[in-house]
């Protein structure tokens, strides 16, 4: 799918993230921010859902306790949508540009 990111986050986490992938687009947006994957991670992982509607966080905080798929929404510096979806299962994690959903 993309490159692998080895990342630890260990701030206060609400559910697990699996394996950390990105897109070579995801990664080439950070890379021209000046942003690391690990603070939109770390704000995922938070339930801070980022630039979604109020019913998907609603969904989201649902999800979190049912195991569902999670989806948070962000902008870099320059203003790059970057989304960050965590499998239903928890096996991993994907940070990826809308389009290349």
């Amino acid at each position: 799918m993309g490159d692998i990111l080895v990342l630890t986050v260990h701030d206060q986490t609400q559910f697990p993230l699996g394996q950390i992938v990105a897109t070579p687009g995801a990664l080439a947006a950070l890379e021209r921010a000046g942003q690391a994957a690990e603070a939109f991670l770390r704000r995922h992982t938070a339930a801070d859902w980022g630039e979604i509607p109020d019913e998907d966080r609603g969904y989201n905080n649902s999800a979190v306790a049912n195991g569902e798929r999670l989806l948070s929404a962000y902008s870099t510096r320059l203003g790059e949508k970057i989304w960050v979806i965590t499998e239903w299962d928890r096996s991993a994690t994907t940070l990826l540009l809308p389009s290349e959903y």
